[in-house]
């Protein structure tokens, strides 16, 4: 991770910047699952996320790839990419280069085996708490570890 982190520098953007990049694409991420119940999110979407304020042509891609490891470290998910295969002839080979591109969507798997997520992390009784506890402490850590209680009160009402 020590150098995906120093190649950043190469868009000509601050860690700062980066990191909140990194962290809009991790929140994204993990309510658009929750919000779809897991279906699969676009490719597109995420990298609209990046392009809207920056322009650099390798951006989206470096930042998807440094989600994709906050993830699996903080949060204990793996990104994982999905490719929709289209049937493509000869004649359509830049196009469907492109609609391939376009094709790929991500969703999030628990890294966690599946005994051990049913026993500790499912529970019909406290999946609403859960759930809660989750979203609190992914706005916390992503805020940078610190948040004002009244931020979080508001989120609450």
């Amino acid at each position: 991770m020590a150098n995906a982190a120093e190649d950043f520098s190469q868009f000509g953007i601050s860690k700062e910047e980066k990191d909140k990049l990194v962290g809009e694409l991790i929140r994204y991420m993990l309510f658009k699952t929750h919000q779809n119940s897991g279906c699969p999110i676009k490719r597109e979407e995420l990298t609209q996320l990046v392009t809207k304020n920056y322009h650099q042509r390798n951006l989206p891609t470096f930042v998807i790839n440094e989600a994709k490891e906050k993830l699996s470290f903080v949060f204990g998910y793996e990104m994982r990419e999905l490719q929709r295969a289209h049937p493509s002839s000869k004649a359509q080979t830049r196009s469907s280069q492109q609609s391939v591109a376009d094709s790929k969507s991500y969703i999030l798997i628990s890294q966690l085996p599946p005994n051990v997520y049913e026993k500790y992390v499912v529970d019909v009784n406290t999946a609403h708490l859960s759930g809660f506890t989750f979203v609190i402490i992914s706005i916390v850590y992503l805020a940078g570890g610190k948040i004002p209680e009244g931020m979080i009160a508001n989120l609450v009402s």
